[in-house]
Protein backbone atom coordinates (compact mmCIF):
# COMPACT_ATOMS: atom_id res chain seq x y z
CA UNK A 1 0.00 0.00 0.00
CA UNK A 2 1.34 3.63 -0.72
CA UNK A 3 -0.31 6.06 1.92
CA UNK A 4 0.00 9.86 1.87
CA UNK A 5 -1.10 11.52 4.97
CA UNK A 6 -1.09 15.57 4.01
CA UNK A 7 -2.30 17.41 1.22
CA UNK A 8 -3.76 20.31 0.40
CA UNK A 9 -6.33 21.55 -1.48
CA UNK A 10 -7.92 24.95 -2.96
CA UNK A 11 -10.14 24.75 0.47
CA UNK A 12 -6.54 25.96 1.88
CA UNK A 13 -3.50 26.82 -0.07
CA UNK A 14 -2.77 24.24 -2.39
CA UNK A 15 -4.09 24.35 -6.10
CA UNK A 16 -5.84 21.33 -7.09
CA UNK A 17 -9.84 21.16 -6.23
CA UNK A 18 -10.25 18.62 -3.75
CA UNK A 19 -11.71 16.35 -6.94
CA UNK A 20 -8.78 16.93 -8.70
CA UNK A 21 -6.67 16.00 -6.04
CA UNK A 22 -7.93 12.95 -5.47
CA UNK A 23 -8.22 11.88 -8.89
CA UNK A 24 -4.30 12.76 -9.25
CA UNK A 25 -4.11 10.41 -6.06
CA UNK A 26 -5.09 7.76 -7.85
CA UNK A 27 -3.21 8.26 -11.30
CA UNK A 28 0.17 8.05 -8.91
CA UNK A 29 -0.33 4.89 -7.38
CA UNK A 30 -1.63 5.84 -3.78
CA UNK A 31 -3.95 3.96 -2.10
CA UNK A 32 -4.36 5.98 0.97
CA UNK A 33 -4.93 10.12 0.54
CA UNK A 34 -5.72 12.02 3.77
CA UNK A 35 -6.81 15.54 2.76
CA UNK A 36 -5.68 18.03 5.66
CA UNK A 37 -6.42 21.62 4.91
CA UNK A 38 -5.42 24.41 6.89
CA UNK A 39 -7.69 24.70 9.97
CA UNK A 40 -10.99 23.80 7.40
CA UNK A 41 -12.97 20.91 6.35
CA UNK A 42 -14.70 22.69 3.20
CA UNK A 43 -13.35 20.12 0.53
CA UNK A 44 -14.22 17.16 2.87
CA UNK A 45 -17.61 16.85 0.45
CA UNK A 46 -16.48 17.11 -2.94
CA UNK A 47 -13.32 14.85 -2.45
CA UNK A 48 -15.36 12.15 -1.22
CA UNK A 49 -17.82 12.95 -4.06
CA UNK A 50 -14.84 12.45 -6.45
CA UNK A 51 -13.27 9.57 -4.81
CA UNK A 52 -11.93 6.91 -7.43
CA UNK A 53 -12.52 3.17 -6.85
CA UNK A 54 -9.31 1.82 -5.68
CA UNK A 55 -8.49 4.86 -3.72
CA UNK A 56 -9.37 5.53 0.33
CA UNK A 57 -9.68 8.79 1.49
CA UNK A 58 -8.18 9.86 5.45
CA UNK A 59 -10.20 12.76 6.27
CA UNK A 60 -8.22 15.40 8.19
CA UNK A 61 -6.96 18.68 8.67
CA UNK A 62 -3.68 20.62 9.62
CA UNK A 63 -4.21 23.05 12.36
CA UNK A 64 -2.08 26.26 13.04
CA UNK A 65 -0.99 26.36 16.40
CA UNK A 66 1.59 28.76 18.83
CA UNK A 67 3.82 26.81 21.45
CA UNK A 68 6.58 29.24 23.67
CA UNK A 69 6.32 31.98 20.38
CA UNK A 70 7.13 29.06 17.60
CA UNK A 71 5.04 28.26 15.22
CA UNK A 72 4.17 24.88 14.55
CA UNK A 73 0.93 22.38 12.92
CA UNK A 74 -1.10 19.52 14.03
CA UNK A 75 -2.40 17.41 11.83
CA UNK A 76 -5.48 15.76 12.80
CA UNK A 77 -7.05 12.71 11.31
CA UNK A 78 -10.22 11.10 11.33
CA UNK A 79 -11.91 13.60 13.80
CA UNK A 80 -15.87 14.33 13.71
CA UNK A 81 -15.69 17.73 11.88
CA UNK A 82 -19.15 18.91 13.75
CA UNK A 83 -18.28 18.37 17.22
CA UNK A 84 -18.48 21.74 19.02
CA UNK A 85 -15.69 22.25 20.83
CA UNK A 86 -13.20 21.18 17.84
CA UNK A 87 -15.30 22.94 15.27
CA UNK A 88 -15.65 26.68 17.19
CA UNK A 89 -11.82 26.65 17.42
CA UNK A 90 -11.19 25.71 14.17
CA UNK A 91 -13.46 28.86 12.97
CA UNK A 92 -11.62 31.08 15.44
CA UNK A 93 -8.13 30.51 13.51
CA UNK A 94 -10.10 30.52 10.14
CA UNK A 95 -11.91 33.97 10.84
CA UNK A 96 -8.20 35.66 11.74
CA UNK A 97 -6.73 34.57 8.39
CA UNK A 98 -8.34 37.66 6.47
CA UNK A 99 -7.60 40.40 9.06
CA UNK A 100 -4.23 38.90 8.91
CA UNK A 101 -3.73 38.68 5.61
CA UNK A 102 -4.65 42.05 5.42
CA UNK A 103 -2.17 43.27 7.51
CA UNK A 104 0.45 41.47 6.14
CA UNK A 105 -0.92 43.55 2.53
CA UNK A 106 -0.60 46.66 4.12
CA UNK A 107 3.05 45.96 5.67
CA UNK A 108 3.75 45.25 2.26
CA UNK A 109 2.43 48.56 0.44
CA UNK A 110 4.11 50.24 2.71
CA UNK A 111 7.91 48.49 1.79
CA UNK A 112 6.44 49.93 -1.42
CA UNK A 113 5.34 46.19 -3.01
CA UNK A 114 1.69 47.09 -4.68
CA UNK A 115 0.13 44.04 -3.58
CA UNK A 116 -3.67 44.30 -3.06
CA UNK A 117 -6.62 42.47 -0.95
CA UNK A 118 -8.10 41.76 -4.26
CA UNK A 119 -5.44 40.14 -5.57
CA UNK A 120 -5.22 38.14 -2.83
CA UNK A 121 -8.26 36.95 -2.70
CA UNK A 122 -8.40 36.06 -6.19
CA UNK A 123 -5.78 34.04 -5.70
CA UNK A 124 -7.72 32.47 -2.21
CA UNK A 125 -10.12 31.96 -4.88
CA UNK A 126 -12.45 31.18 -1.55
CA UNK A 127 -9.93 29.13 -0.02
CA UNK A 128 -8.69 29.39 3.61
CA UNK A 129 -6.64 32.76 3.15
CA UNK A 130 -2.68 32.21 4.27
CA UNK A 131 0.67 33.02 3.92
CA UNK A 132 1.16 31.10 0.30
CA UNK A 133 -1.40 33.09 -1.18
CA UNK A 134 0.22 36.46 -0.69
CA UNK A 135 3.24 34.85 -1.16
CA UNK A 136 1.77 34.18 -4.82
CA UNK A 137 1.20 37.74 -4.80
CA UNK A 138 4.20 38.32 -4.48
CA UNK A 139 5.39 35.99 -7.46
CA UNK A 140 3.22 37.55 -10.02
CA UNK A 141 4.46 40.89 -8.91
CA UNK A 142 8.13 40.32 -9.91
CA UNK A 143 9.17 40.59 -6.36
CA UNK A 144 10.27 37.24 -5.47
CA UNK A 145 10.92 34.10 -8.60
CA UNK A 146 9.21 31.69 -6.46
CA UNK A 147 6.57 30.62 -3.71
CA UNK A 148 9.48 29.59 -0.93
CA UNK A 149 11.11 32.93 -1.79
CA UNK A 150 8.43 34.91 -0.28
CA UNK A 151 9.34 33.30 3.37
CA UNK A 152 12.14 34.97 3.81
CA UNK A 153 12.74 37.54 6.29
CA UNK A 154 12.84 40.50 4.05
CA UNK A 155 9.08 39.32 3.51
CA UNK A 156 6.37 36.78 5.38
CA UNK A 157 9.39 34.84 7.14
CA UNK A 158 8.15 34.55 11.31
CA UNK A 159 9.14 37.95 11.91
CA UNK A 160 9.97 39.01 8.94
CA UNK A 161 9.25 42.81 7.77
CA UNK A 162 5.73 41.96 6.35
CA UNK A 163 4.62 39.39 8.83
CA UNK A 164 1.45 39.50 11.06
CA UNK A 165 0.91 37.21 14.32
CA UNK A 166 -2.66 35.20 13.93
CA UNK A 167 -4.53 33.46 16.19
CA UNK A 168 -3.06 30.15 16.58
CA UNK A 169 -4.35 27.25 19.09
CA UNK A 170 -1.89 25.79 21.89
CA UNK A 171 -0.55 22.74 20.98
CA UNK A 172 -1.72 21.21 24.50
CA UNK A 173 -5.17 22.64 23.74
CA UNK A 174 -5.04 21.33 20.17
CA UNK A 175 -4.36 17.86 21.38
CA UNK A 176 -7.51 17.48 23.91
CA UNK A 177 -9.88 18.91 21.18
CA UNK A 178 -8.83 15.82 18.51
CA UNK A 179 -9.20 13.70 20.65
CA UNK A 180 -12.35 15.15 22.15
CA UNK A 181 -13.45 14.52 18.64
CA UNK A 182 -12.38 11.18 18.59
CA UNK A 183 -9.54 12.12 16.18
CA UNK A 184 -5.53 11.17 15.63
CA UNK A 185 -2.99 14.07 16.51
CA UNK A 186 -0.06 13.75 14.66
CA UNK A 187 2.46 16.78 14.83
CA UNK A 188 3.31 18.12 10.98
CA UNK A 189 7.24 18.24 9.81
CA UNK A 190 8.81 19.11 13.01
CA UNK A 191 11.97 20.16 12.63
CA UNK A 192 10.91 21.82 9.09
CA UNK A 193 14.03 24.55 10.34
CA UNK A 194 13.53 26.53 6.69
CA UNK A 195 10.17 28.05 7.86
CA UNK A 196 11.85 29.51 10.69
CA UNK A 197 11.85 28.37 14.68
CA UNK A 198 11.05 25.30 15.47
CA UNK A 199 9.73 23.50 18.61
CA UNK A 200 12.46 21.65 21.11
CA UNK A 201 12.81 17.93 21.45
CA UNK A 202 11.73 18.15 25.16
CA UNK A 203 8.42 19.90 24.07
CA UNK A 204 7.69 17.39 21.79
CA UNK A 205 8.31 14.62 25.03
CA UNK A 206 5.55 16.80 26.53
CA UNK A 207 3.25 16.88 24.16
CA UNK A 208 3.71 12.96 23.94
CA UNK A 209 2.92 13.20 27.14
CA UNK A 210 0.06 14.82 26.52
CA UNK A 211 -1.61 12.37 24.21
CA UNK A 212 0.45 13.11 21.09
CA UNK A 213 -0.27 10.11 18.93
CA UNK A 214 2.57 10.78 16.18
CA UNK A 215 5.31 12.62 14.47
CA UNK A 216 5.67 13.11 10.81
CA UNK A 217 9.25 11.77 10.10
CA UNK A 218 9.43 11.61 6.48
CA UNK A 219 8.99 15.06 4.55
CA UNK A 220 10.83 17.46 2.21
CA UNK A 221 12.13 19.45 4.52
CA UNK A 222 13.63 16.62 6.73
CA UNK A 223 16.96 15.68 5.07
CA UNK A 224 18.55 12.14 5.69
CA UNK A 225 19.93 12.42 9.42
CA UNK A 226 16.84 14.55 10.71
CA UNK A 227 14.42 11.83 9.46
CA UNK A 228 16.84 9.30 11.00
CA UNK A 229 17.29 11.24 14.46
CA UNK A 230 13.27 11.97 14.54
CA UNK A 231 12.44 8.37 14.13
CA UNK A 232 14.65 7.43 16.73
CA UNK A 233 13.02 10.20 18.42
CA UNK A 234 9.27 8.40 17.83
CA UNK A 235 10.64 5.37 18.88
CA UNK A 236 12.00 6.62 22.86
CA UNK A 237 8.45 7.96 22.86
CA UNK A 238 6.29 5.72 21.89
CA UNK A 239 4.43 7.91 19.00
CA UNK A 240 3.91 6.23 15.54
CA UNK A 241 6.02 7.97 12.34
CA UNK A 242 4.43 9.14 9.27
CA UNK A 243 5.66 10.14 5.98
CA UNK A 244 3.71 12.46 3.66
CA UNK A 245 4.20 14.74 0.76
CA UNK A 246 2.64 17.68 1.97
CA UNK A 247 1.72 18.29 -1.38
CA UNK A 248 0.34 21.64 -2.60
CA UNK A 249 0.03 21.22 -6.31
CA UNK A 250 2.05 23.46 -8.08
CA UNK A 251 2.62 25.96 -5.36
CA UNK A 252 5.16 23.70 -4.10
CA UNK A 253 8.08 21.19 -5.85
CA UNK A 254 6.74 18.09 -3.91
CA UNK A 255 4.68 15.43 -5.95
CA UNK A 256 1.95 13.15 -4.35
CA UNK A 257 3.64 9.96 -3.13
CA UNK A 258 7.25 11.59 -2.50
CA UNK A 259 7.09 10.40 1.08
CA UNK A 260 4.62 7.61 2.37
CA UNK A 261 3.57 6.19 5.83
CA UNK A 262 3.89 2.69 6.47
CA UNK A 263 0.37 0.41 6.40
CA UNK A 264 1.25 -0.71 10.28
CA UNK A 265 0.89 2.95 11.14
CA UNK A 266 -1.55 3.82 8.94
CA UNK A 267 -3.90 0.47 10.39
CA UNK A 268 -2.65 1.58 14.11
CA UNK A 269 -4.12 5.62 13.31
CA UNK A 270 -7.55 4.42 12.49
CA UNK A 271 -8.05 1.76 14.63
CA UNK A 272 -7.47 4.96 17.13
CA UNK A 273 -9.75 7.05 15.84
CA UNK A 274 -13.42 7.30 17.05
CA UNK A 275 -14.60 10.72 15.16
CA UNK A 276 -14.58 9.09 12.22
CA UNK A 277 -13.58 6.13 9.51
CA UNK A 278 -11.36 6.01 6.14
CA UNK A 279 -13.60 6.73 3.07
CA UNK A 280 -13.28 4.11 0.33
CA UNK A 281 -13.96 5.77 -2.80
CA UNK A 282 -16.54 3.95 -5.25
CA UNK A 283 -15.74 5.42 -8.60
CA UNK A 284 -16.48 8.69 -8.09
CA UNK A 285 -18.14 11.64 -9.95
Amino acid sequence: MRIDLHCHSTASDGTDTPAELVRKARAAGLDVVALTDHDTTRGHAEAIAALPEGLTLVTGAELSCRLDGVSMHMLAYLFDPEEPDLLAERELVRDDRVPRARGMIAKLNELGVPVTWDQVARIAAGGSVGRPHVATALVELGVVPTVGDAFAQEWLADGGRAYVEKHETDPFEAIRLIKGAGGVAVFAHPAAVKRGRTVPESAIAELAAAGLDGIEVDHMEHDPATRARLRGLAKELGLLATGSSDYHGSRKTCVLGEYTTDPEVYGEITRRATGAFPVPGTGGN
